[in-house]
């Protein structure tokens, strides 16, 4: 899904993309791409997953 961003009027390019960067932000974008940023082995996204989950058993 392609976020658009239409100008409001008289409204400034630094309001614009501060708009911008909270949707992205809504959408789960910007977690997305830091997540992707570098490779992930399928061991390390596993390990990680089980310490999540760990984590959350232990909370309840």
């Amino acid at each position: 899904m392609a976020i658009r961003i239409k100008s409001r009027g008289g409204e400034s390019v630094d309001q614009l993309m501060r708009r911008f960067k909270k949707l992205c932000e809504k959408e789960g974008l910007t977690k997305d791409i830091k997540k992707k940023e570098f490779y992930e082995k399928p061991s390390e996204r596993r390990r990680r997953a089980a310490r999540k989950s760990q984590t959350r058993k232990v909370g309840n």
